[in-house]
């Protein structure tokens, strides 16, 4: 029989036993506090500060970038936009390229919600808003990974991809996303041509617009994106994608040595 008292003690020191370290998990951690305190490291770099096999470290790096925890750059690597995704969902923005100042001033002269969104793999990951109503803002909280083809943002950032690489995106879409394909290929060509793409909502009752955010070299960056009951906002697509239009190409003027994604 168990003595009660020796039973209570054995719970009391499992309560109080100590975190142990985890190999993988430690290496994974330690790549990306490398590379936030020395943004633009090699792989090589990696390597000598880790300490361990370069098999090893190219593999963690590979599902880092595939999820969007790291963002190469010309063999050099950043903290990637899964981080600020996160930094959103828990009520934090970053600045960067675009302040949320800028967010900020689109929401007040339009009376609608923005939203900055970035590429990770097959998906847009919303890293920064302005004015949103409680339906987008919790909704971009929950849920910081969407689809590229289901938002407008997405859209815009596919369209303005090589033809190779958004065609070799569209193969791999298949079951419900091959609706999406079919109706995504209608709308490229005018996407490309107006820098602009639209997306409906929950039914038809909510609409976005969105534009690509670029830097000095025109290198697409982020999307922008507005987004409002239909009935307020679908009257005024024109006006409004002038308007951004308008805004990114000011933010693009800028000179900015991005430490991240953008």
């Amino acid at each position: 029989m168990i003595d009660k008292s020796e039973l209570d003690s054995t719970e009391n020191k499992r309560g109080k036993r100590e975190p142990q370290p985890h190999r993988t998990v430690d290496r994974v951690t330690r790549i990306l506090e490398e590379v936030v305190y020395n943004p633009g490291m090699t792989f090589a770099e990696l390597v000598r500060a880790l300490g361990a096999a370069k098999s090893s470290v190219y593999g963690f790096i590979q599902g880092l970038l595939a999820k969007g925890w790291l963002y190469e750059d010309q063999s050099r690597f950043y903290l990637g936009p899964a981080v600020y995704g996160l930094t959103l969902a828990s009520g934090h923005i970053r600045a960067g390229l675009v302040t949320h100042a800028d967010l900020v001033a689109l929401h007040e002269t339009t009376g609608l919600a923005v939203f900055l969104g970035v590429q990770a793999g097959d998906h847009v990951i919303y890293i920064a808003e302005a004015g949103a109503d409680a339906i987008e803002g919790f909704e971009a909280r929950s849920n910081i990974r969407r689809k590229l083809l289901q938002t407008a943002g997405g859209k815009v950032l596919l369209a303005a991809k090589p033809e190779t690489d958004r065609n070799a995106f569209l193969r791999r879409q298949d079951g419900d996303g091959r609706e999406l394909v079919e109706e995504f290929l209608s709308e490229v060509n005018d996407i490309r041509e107006k820098r602009i793409a639209t997306n409906l909502r929950r039914g038809g009752a909510r609409f976005a617009i969105a534009t690509l955010v670029h830097d000095l070299s025109g290198e697409s960056v982020a999307a922008v994106t507005l987004v409002g009951p239909t009935a307020k906002l679908q009257p005024r697509v024109e006006k409004l994608g002038e308007l951004l239009i308008k805004n990114v190409d000011a933010w693009a003027k800028r000179s900015v040595s991005p430490r991240e994604a953008i």
